[in-house]
């Protein structure tokens, strides 16, 4: 798959208990993507409708000035292994390309 400007979109389910770990976990390893990848943009948020009383969604993006390509979308699934014991479900990744005349 090329690059094509393609930004990522991850999202999955914790334990309202596990959300503190699960935002350490994810925020060390956007960082470590960052500071291989300097034109990574990575953020990770909570579904705002949805009541954090048993467990929480959470997305996490990616975009990146040259797009995603097949490399780092590797290291991006790579670096979330580490929160595999705190997920309610799978992760789930989709990829999304920018629009025509779309900065």
């Amino acid at each position: 798959m090329s690059r094509a400007r393609r930004e990522l979109y991850v999202y999955y389910r914790v334990a309202t208990r596990d959300l503190p770990a699960a935002l350490r976990i994810v925020e060390q390893a956007q960082h470590r993507l960052h500071v291989q990848c300097p034109t990574l943009f990575a953020r990770v948020l909570r579904r705002a409708d949805e009541p954090a009383i048993d467990d929480v969604t959470l997305m996490e993006t990616y975009r990146a000035d040259e797009g995603i390509d097949d490399t780092l979308q590797r290291c991006i699934e790579e670096a979330a292994a580490a929160l595999t014991p705190l997920l309610i479900g799978t992760r789930h990744t989709e990829a999304f390309v920018p629009l025509a005349g779309d900065p």
